[in-house]
């Protein structure tokens, strides 16, 4: 595909504007909307073509691009007048980056199909720094000659690898998900231990980051650890709705997922201790308070 198909973008927060960005910087004309235009005047500096709603999007582009929050978001972007099914023809390309359920998305898929389009879900791994330097990890279910179409757009993006069927991209990003919480929570749980210990924090967290378990997520966030960032690179409400999304698929499976039910619960107590909008890095501290609750005699209930 060249340059002359134009995309449109839906939900253009922290990732998808900055991928919509990353489109705009390839030479795609980019029509976008998002529910708080203020926010994105940068954008349309740079030439992002502004529509008032999803429908309106959606008719200006060949290609649809949504990054959405959730299963009900989806749903409102989805459907109704101003909807996005309101405005494909036949054709035309939906390509859903958000991560949502992927019995959800299946039954999009067929909503979309019946018009005559395509869904694909192309879920990414990744965060903003990821966004910005063009090399997510894009997981996409759906249609495989549809995927051959558009692959060199999302390659824009980052990596694309076809996954399967519709939901099968989604499933695969919820099964890093787990690791990615698990992960996050087992190093602060190292960290914590070896400062009780009397070893430097700082020290420990990096010979922990250049050892055996030093994977490129944790290499990257122990830095996060040590200095919580203001603006999150994927936030605490955000992973445990991810964490709660893979348990359901878990059940439907009949399958036990026990560390995500364990980071599920860490989760929780981040949230009762205020911090559902920081980065996941803040597990350490959601440890320290817990800690620091115990030594006080007390106990949170948050912790089953």
């Amino acid at each position: 595909m060249s340059t002359t198909m134009r995309i449109g973008f839906v939900g253009l927060g922290n990732m998808g504007g900055n991928m919509a960005e990353r489109l705009l910087h390839a030479a795609y004309p980019v029509y976008g909307t998002d529910r708080n235009q203020e926010q994105h005047k940068a954008l349309e500096q740079q030439g992002l073509l502004w529509r008032k709603t999803p429908r309106e999007v959606a008719k200006a582009a060949d290609i649809v691009f949504t990054s959405l929050p959730d299963d009900g978001v989806l749903d409102v972007v989805a459907s109704g007048p101003d909807g996005i099914l309101a405005g494909l023809a036949p054709g035309q390309i939906w390509i859903d980056m958000s991560t949502v359920s992927p019995g959800a998305s299946r039954k999009l898929a067929a909503q979309v199909h019946a018009l005559g389009a395509s869904l694909l879900d192309a879920p990414v791994s990744g965060s903003v720094p990821q966004v910005k330097t063009g090399t997510l990890t894009i997981m996409v279910g759906g249609d495989e000659a549809v995927y051959g179409r558009v692959k060199p757009i999302l390659r824009a993006l980052g990596t694309p690898t076809y996954i399967g069927d519709h939901g099968q991209g989604l499933s695969l990003k919820l099964a890093i998900n787990i690791s990615l919480a698990v992960q996050m929570l087992a190093f602060a749980e190292g960290l914590l231990l070896a400062e009780r210990a009397g070893i430097d924090r700082r020290l420990a967290a990096k010979v922990m980051a250049q050892s055996p378990i030093g994977s490129p997520m944790l290499k990257a966030r122990a830095a996060l650890v040590l200095d919580l960032p203001d603006e999150a690179w994927f936030d605490v409400d955000f992973m445990q709705k991810d964490l709660r999304l893979a348990l359901g698929v878990a059940a439907d499976a009949q399958i036990s997922l026990p560390s995500t039910v364990v980071a599920d619960e860490l989760l929780s107590a981040a949230r009762a201790g205020g911090y559902g909008h920081r980065d996941i890095a803040v597990l350490y501290q959601v440890l320290t308070d817990l800690a620091a609750a115990q030594s006080r005699g007390s106990s949170s209930p948050a912790i089953v």
